[in-house]
């Protein structure tokens, strides 16, 4: 405003107010200049009460003010300490909660407002806290409905539900004696600086926030897990540590990197068969529910990634959605899929970004654990140094009592006539004098005013024994001290041994720790589009819908193109895109694929010899131009043919006329199986140098790949052709893999490199329908007795089980060895019996698998264990009789050469004759 008193103009413009000189910058960085800037410029004078030099450098001022927001966050709301491993929020609410604990639940509502005496935290932000520190279940015993971590539902309002500390929070968080004070905010309360915590409680709740400039992510772990790391630390012992979450799951921590940023961990629902049109979800992976999981997979479906019919949420306590599969669709490919193209596989990446000396550091995990041990052990050692000074005082001052009143210096006339306290005074430290040298330390003048405040009472019922035997008991307890503190690493080992053996029971590993394998997303999606070419105009795509059908395809795959002139390329898969005419050959093409074989008969330029070569193709540069000839202008293939397994046809080769010849020879045939399979760059075997008609089919041939090796890898519990694992045998059509399952079901199934195989299984091999096998089990049917029999697998691809219907029977031993001996151990009230040995060849005869077989003996059978068989067996097929039913009614011949007699098949069995009866002999 302009004031009216004075004769100089000023400047006031009001927000929102516009100058006519307004597009004229004053530059406040530059203050020296701002009054003539100002004068000339505008032409007003500034006014006198503004001084210049007193600017505030707004780039300066906010560079200070963020550099303190920043702090702010990362010290004091986002990032936990390394000392007690809280937040500060979570911190004021336990010691909120402690200073409310009387056994008894709080309302939530009420924990809130008491915690806001320590800092004005949000309610709604301390609410949020409370509530995540009761859905860990360590350090907050809850009442109420807290929500699900499973599947992500609210907890109820702060008025409706109810808290109060754990047993586990009592005993390892507080003590008041060993914890450092500051002021509240308002300088009304006290709160502790970090919490006296004898636990690695940060790796065990973990934690997650977001600063300004850093975050931290340290990964939950098992309890009984960190006790144990705890023991190998102090001991001196080699250690590891890998997350536990809440929520199960698989992990893979192969790159987990000690927790430290950088790391991953790969986490996995557990999805099982629940049939073969339904995968049921039984875990989700941490920081995902079970809602949010079905959304990612109604999605994937929904852009055709995944062929199902529908999913079902049927959560309630525990996890379980149901993806009901559409028909003709592989569950173990689909359970690829799922891990493919949802939320049922998550990458995590840690990063312990703790709060250590007042600033962040980016720890690992074992330095999390080492300095928290080392806290453990500190925080002891001055427990049991308090508790061994509260013991000397009170040794120090029962001898002081004892000596006062045992030499009734109370009834000494010095004493009883002293003038004043002084004198008092003045008098016990002269008659205290010969005891001095005797007491643990000098006597203050607290001690003798504590000393006249000693009631007659007590002084008249002063019992000496009892006296004496309390003096003995502290210098014990005192003596114990002492020998911990000497000792501490063994007190330290044996308080986490405490805490395993008290609360670990309440904490099992939930998330499975294993291997994953890698999946190709393009080799499991499903093949949601159709791919179509128009040769006349050289264009390919999914969206030539009126054109030539090619194959299914999905829109993550690449296709591979050859033409005419020996050129081929591979291109990424798009609704339209223009390839060229003159397109020989068009497929979807698979990366690192060995099995397919191309076969072809070129020119070479155009009038060259013509050369035929085999060649596979397994990696290529998308986009980039291969030629199968040697680039000649003018080449051409003669003839060509893509074989997925390897197949090798024998071609008809004419040729043209020679008009200086009087003997036409014009027909050539030529064997593709003759021809090496070597690399795509190969120039191939001169076929002819004659100018060649036509080249045509013949007749078709067979693979000349032979088998397909097949490895099992036990970490992931799945086959492969890389020589992962152990080596399952040749595999060619046909051919099966047995599976038999630890609780006695077995099947078989093909050896598509997609199948998931159980945790609990106890045999995958090659399936041999010829193989006798031989099985002891507690048979439920009959009172737990134990039976032996010998049976062969049936070739079905549905679950069968060989121990019977009833699934309270229990496997003992499963072998194949030919002729084997077993040994029985007897227990309970026959373990004073003798072992028996038993000839299983000679003790029961082949039957089918669900045939009862033969009881042992009426004894009680504790275990049994294979023998080193005396024979082996002479030929590489077994052959057997096989009854039909339980009772050996029928037996039928196995052996595949027909025409045999029993008798003879009898002759060649070595061992075999005890099959056999008399009368079965005479038929």
């Amino acid at each position: 405003m302009k004031d009216d008193n004075s004769d100089d103009k000023t400047l006031d413009i009001q927000e929102g107010e516009t100058s006519q000189n307004a597009d004229k910058v004053i530059h406040l960085d530059e203050p020296e200049r701002l009054d003539d800037t100002v004068e000339q410029s505008l032409g007003y004078k500034p006014v006198d009460r503004f001084d210049a030099s007193a600017v505030h450098h707004l780039s300066r001022m906010y560079k200070s003010w963020f550099l303190d927001y920043a702090s702010y966050v990362i010290l004091e709301r986002a990032v936990p300490d390394i000392e007690d491993g809280l937040k500060p929020v979570q911190r004021r609410i336990l010691h909120s909660m402690k200073r409310m604990d009387d056994g008894r639940y709080n309302k939530v509502a009420n924990i809130v407002g008491h915690t806001m005496q320590f800092h004005p935290h949000g309610d709604a932000s301390i609410g949020d806290a409370l509530v995540q520190l009761g859905q860990k279940d360590l350090l907050v015993d809850t009442q109420g409905n807290w929500g699900n971590v499973l599947t992500g539902d609210r907890a109820a309002a702060p008025r409706y539900i109810e808290a109060r500390l754990s047993k586990f929070a009592l005993e390892t968080v507080f003590n008041p004696k060993t914890t450092e004070w500051q002021l509240s905010y308002d300088g009304r309360n006290k709160e502790p600086v970090t919490l006296p915590v004898k636990f690695p409680l940060l790796l065990a709740q973990g934690a997650e926030g977001i600063a300004v400039g850093l975050s931290s992510k340290v990964l939950p772990h098992n309890f009984v897990e960190l006790c144990d790391a705890a023991v190998s630390y102090l001991r001196g012992q080699e250690f590891e540590l890998y997350p536990d979450f809440p929520t199960g799951g698989a992990m893979d921590v192969s790159k987990y990197n000690d927790g430290q940023r950088g790391g991953t961990v790969r986490v996995r629902a557990k999805i099982e068969k629940l049939d073969s049109k339904t995968l049921v979800i039984k875990e989700v992976p941490y920081t995902k529910t079970a809602a949010s999981l079905q959304d990612s997979i109604t999605r994937a479906i929904e852009k055709g990634k995944i062929k199902a019919r529908r999913v079902i949420d049927m959560t309630a306590r525990d996890v379980e959605i149901q993806v009901q599969l559409s028909a003709a669709v592989s569950p173990d490919k689909t359970i690829d899929a799922l891990y493919a193209f949802t939320d049922c596989e998550i990458s995590i990446s840690p990063n312990c970004c703790v709060i250590d000396g007042d600033k962040p550091a980016f720890l690992t995990v074992s330095d999390v654990l080492k300095h928290s041990v080392d806290r453990t052990m500190g925080l002891l050692r001055t427990e049991l140094m308090i508790r061994k000074g509260e013991l000397e005082e009170q040794l120090f001052f029962a001898s002081l009592e004892r000596i006062f009143i045992e030499e009734r210096m109370y009834k000494e006339p010095k004493f009883e006539q002293a003038a004043n306290q002084k004198a008092v005074l003045l008098f016990l430290d002269k008659r205290f004098e010969p005891f001095k040298k005797d007491l643990i330390r000098d006597i203050k003048e607290e001690d003798y005013l504590r000393l006249l405040e000693i009631k007659m009472q007590r002084i008249l019922r002063y019992n000496k024994d009892k006296a004496d035997q309390l003096l003995v008991k502290v210098k014990a307890e005192i003596k114990g001290l002492e020998h911990d503190l000497a000792h501490m690493t063994d007190v330290t080992i044996a308080w986490f041994k405490h805490l395993k053996s008290t609360y670990g029971k309440d904490y099992p590993r939930q998330t499975e720790i294993r291997s994953f394998d890698n999946i190709e997303a393009a080799k499991v999606v499903e093949a949601n589009e159709k791919l179509y070419i128009n040769r006349q105009d050289g264009f390919v795509g999914t969206g030539l819908k009126k054109h030539e059908f090619v194959c299914n395809c999905s829109d993550l795959d690449d296709i591979i193109i050859f033409y005419r002139d020996g050129k081929y390329k591979i291109l990424r898969v798009a609704d339209k895109i223009f390839v060229g005419k003159n397109i020989l050959w068009v497929q979807v093409f698979n990366k690192n694929d060995r099995r397919t074989i191309y076969n072809v008969v070129y020119r070479d330029g155009k009038t060259g010899p013509s050369y035929i070569k085999r060649f596979n193709v397994t990696s290529m540069t998308r986009d980039r131009e291969y030629d199968v000839t040697q680039g000649k202008a003018g080449s051409r293939v003669l003839y060509f043919s893509a074989n997925p397994n390897g197949e090798a046809e024998t071609i008809k080769v004419t040729l043209d006329p020679d008009p200086k010849k009087k003997r036409q020879n014009i027909f050539l045939e030529k064997d593709f199986s003759e021809i090496g399979i070597k690399s795509r760059t190969a120039k191939g075997n001169l076929l002819t140098k004659r100018s060649v008609h036509r080249v045509t089919l013949k007749s078709h041939g067979r693979s000349t790949l032979g088998g397909r090796k097949v490895w099992f890898d036990s970490d992931v519990r799945r086959i492969n052709y890389e020589e992962h694992g152990r080596l399952l045998g040749e595999f060619n059509d046909g051919d099966s893999i047995l599976v038999v399952l630890e609780n006695g079901e077995f099947y078989i199934t093909d050896f598509d490199v997609n199948n998931h195989y159980e945790h609990e299984l106890k045999v995958i091999e090659k399936w041999d329908p010829t193989k006798i096998w031989t099985a002891v089990l507690l048979d439920a049917d009959n009172e737990g007795y134990a039976y032996v029999k010998r049976f062969m697998m049936e070739a079905t691809r549905r679950h069968q089980n060989y121990l019977g219907d009833n699934p309270e029977s229990v496997p003992l031993l499963l072998t194949d060895t030919a002729y084997p001996r077993l040994r029985v151990a007897l227990g309970g009230d026959d373990a004073t019996r003798a072992d028996l040995e038993i000839d299983a060849e000679q003790f029961v005869g082949v039957k089918g698998f669900k045939a009862k077989g033969k009881r042992i003996c009426i004894w009680t059978v504790d275990k049994v264990e294979e023998l080193e068989p005396t024979r082996q067996l002479e030929s590489n097929m077994q052959t057997a009789t096989m009854d039909d039913d339980d009772d050996g009614a029928e037996t039928e011949n196995l052996d595949p050469d027909a025409g045999k007699t029993k008798q003879q098949i009898i002759d060649e069995m070595t061992g075999q004759l005890s099959l056999f009866n008399d009368d079965e002999l005479g038929k």
